[in-house]
């Protein structure tokens, strides 16, 4: 049941090895509590969870409400829809994507509804924490599909995780993803998933440089836009990087462009200098 990137849901794919059944009613109000804050379950069956997240108020022009967390029941999982494309940039599940879209032939769905409303920041925390309460939930489950940027995690990994506050939703929202481009040395890394909560992706055209150090450079340039609730106008700069680090004695300038791979979106496109590719960049961003 896929949404539109930034206009839906915050999609999350449980997939199984066998069936499992919908928790009971109480023990998943506890957890819900436990990770979210005060909930109410206004719906429960087999097929259906669904809690009011009562500290999180999405605010709309005729008023306000609570944003909903929904579990599915469990369901088949078919494993189709995963190209060589998408499975490409499964970085995080290289060695197990295979054998999981191959072994786990069952899947539980889960989404927040209404926190399109919410600020970005309340938003990714309140996504981070919904993730914590199904992982605890779910014991069985074998791994973690993220709809909304394409990344997979084997469950464990969902579990073990130590890191805190928003930079948890960057961990298992956002994809940075790398291309090379086909007969040049040239390359591009992007981000995915940002648009979730309306702020914008990253995009580098680049040769010369290596590609883990720009890699390290999105992520912690998505953490600090979602931080910050996207303060990089159209022509300022962010820090480049020197020696595999950031660094202000670089300067790299960003421009609003639209995305040079799928899906179509705007991205923030940051012109690494020396370092850049592509005549489309260069004649944009001088």
């Amino acid at each position: 049941m896929p949404w539109p990137e930034g206009e839906g849901g915050y999609l999350i794919q449980m997939l199984f090895k066998e069936p499992v059944a919908m928790p009971d009613k109480e023990k998943m109000t506890a957890a819900m509590e436990k990770h979210i804050g005060a909930v109410k379950c206004f719906c429960y069956d087999k097929k259906t969870a669904g809690f009011a997240a009562l500290e999180h108020i999405a605010e709309f022009k005729d008023g306000k409400a609570p944003v909903q967390l929904m579990v599915m029941g469990c369901s088949k999982f078919k494993g189709k829809g995963f190209d060589t494309f998408l499975m490409s940039q499964m970085w995080d599940c290289q060695e197990d994507r295979e054998r999981i879209f191959r072994e786990c032939r069952y899947q539980v769905v889960a989404a927040d509804m209404l926190a399109a409303a919410l600020p970005a920041l309340e938003r990714a925390n309140l996504d981070a924490d919904f993730l914590e309460a199904l992982a605890e939930l779910y014991p069985t489950c074998e791994a973690f599909y993220f709809q909304n940027c394409g990344k997979l995690f084997l469950a464990e990994d969902v579990r073990s995780h130590q890191i805190e506050g928003p930079d948890r939703f960057i961990r298992f929202g956002v994809n940075v993803r790398f291309f090379n481009t086909k007969g040049t040395e040239d390359m591009l890394i992007d981000t995915l998933g940002m648009g979730t909560l309306f702020l914008p992706d990253l995009q580098y055209h680049f040769h010369g440089m290596d590609p883990n150090w720009v890699v390290n450079h999105a992520y912690n340039a998505a953490s600090y836009i979602l931080a910050n609730d996207n303060p990089i106008q159209d022509g300022e700069t962010v820090d480049g990087i020197v020696n595999g680090k950031m660094s202000r004695e670089i300067q790299w300038k960003c421009r609003y462009e639209e995305a040079l791979v799928q899906p179509a979106r705007g991205v923030l496109d940051i012109h690494m200098g020396e370092f850049a590719a592509g005549q489309r960049q260069e004649s944009t961003c001088n």
